[in-house]
């Protein structure tokens, strides 16, 4: 081996170490949204007084034009950098929220480590390959919301900013064409919010932690049905309660990814169903299916005087006797046409189940929350049982 195997201290300490580089960003993000707010809060005075100032130069008794359009500009400036200023503010508190809960997720794995008997290296391989999973893990997941920062939100802004400097150099050369790209502007502005809140609900839905699983689960459908243009029906069967925190996440996600997966093979529809009991939650997830497979094609019917005891080429009902060749033929085209019938419904059904990736992911998911899942109806249906305490 290239070198010693670090002891579950070592690992609880570096894990521990990240977790303290995580409060520092934390910090930064805080102290970040702290200004921002400052900002907005000095914007809305200079909106308040935007505003009188217009208000004065419009009830004027012979309003001057070149002092309405420097109000008029001024006012739009104000209100520009306010909306920039709540939708960094959104971001950054969406920001901070998802690496709040992977710090205390860190630091609660590296307190678990720490009480682990022994203290010293790992007694096996299995040991070190799952450290390194869970921190290549933790790197991945920050990767990917840096990256889909970066591509989302963090474009959107710049294209909301380079919008807003075309429409501060038209208000005094053109307010027509001003108030068109305006308009223009303000249309960006909403499609960003809501992209950025779709992205903190892909990242962790605030709702699940503030109303629970099924209404996050009914949004979750409700959404993804939307984009897809597939309906996609829910329904909750008894009385739904709060359950643990790792518990309900890892039900959303199971549920969530099925959807997605279904969805993924154009089905008719999708049903998502949750039936409650007093001990135990049964989740399901049913995509069907567009079509159905076409029924064989039917062959010739069997003559009925086409064999005759004792061989020999006699008549039955003034009918030749079928020769055993040719009825073996047709016999056999019956069982390749009934096969051929069997192997398309089966590669249709194939094609119409969960995919193979997402049910795999969802199987390591259910894993880690203690979950039954089981694939029915040839890969067609989902069903989760989650014993509740």
């Amino acid at each position: 081996m290239s070198g010693a195997a670090p002891s579950l201290d070592e690992l609880a300490s570096e894990t521990e170490a990240e977790a303290a580089r995580l409060d520092k960003e934390l910090e930064e993000i805080e102290l970040l949204i702290k200004q921002a707010r400052t900002e907005v809060a000095r914007h809305e005075q200079k909106r308040t007084q935007a505003e009188q100032r217009l208000t004065n130069a419009e009830t004027r008794p012979q309003p001057v034009p070149a002092e309405l359009r420097e109000a008029s500009g001024q006012l739009l400036a104000v209100a520009r950098r306010a909306s920039l200023m709540e939708a960094q503010i959104d971001i950054l508190e969406g920001k901070q929220r998802s690496l709040g809960r992977f710090r205390d997720s860190m630091r609660a794995l590296a307190g678990s480590m720490a009480e682990l008997p022994g203290g010293t290296a790992p007694t096996d391989a299995g040991d070190i390959e799952s450290s390194r999973a869970i921190l290549e893990a933790q790197e991945d997941m920050r990767r990917e919301i840096a990256r889909q920062m970066h591509d989302g939100p963090a474009q959107s802004l710049t294209n909301i900013a380079l919008q807003a400097q075309i429409v501060q150099r038209l208000v005094d050369r053109d307010p027509t064409r001003a108030s068109v790209e305006v308009a223009q502007l303000v249309a960006m502005v909403q499609q960003t919010l809501d992209a950025t809140k779709t992205f903190i609900f892909d990242v962790r839905p605030m709702v699940l932690d503030d109303l629970g699983l099924v209404p996050t689960l009914r949004r979750a459908a409700r959404d993804r049905g939307r984009k897809a243009q597939v309906p996609v029906s829910f329904d909750s069967i008894g009385a739904d309660r709060r359950i643990g925190n790792d518990l309900e996440s890892g039900l959303f996600r199971i549920v969530d990814d099925a959807i997605g997966g279904y969805l993924s093979t154009r089905p008719a529809r999708v049903e998502v169903r949750l039936d409650w009991t007093d001990h135990s939650l049964h989740a399901s997830v049913r995509g069907f299916p567009a079509d159905e497979v076409p029924a064989p094609e039917a062959l010739p019917a069997e003559p009925s005087g086409s064999r005759e005891k004792g061989g020999g080429r006699g008549r039955r009902g003034g009918q030749e006797e079928m020769p055993a060749a040719l009825a073996r033929m047709i016999e056999e085209q019956k069982e390749g046409a009934a096969a051929a019938s069997e192997a398309a419904a089966s590669a249709l059904a194939q094609a119409r189940a969960l995919p193979g990736p997402v049910w795999q992911q969802i199987q390591q998911r259910a894993r880690t929350v203690e979950v039954a899942v089981d694939l029915e109806e040839t890969g067609q249906r989902m069903v989760v049982v989650a014993q509740l305490a």
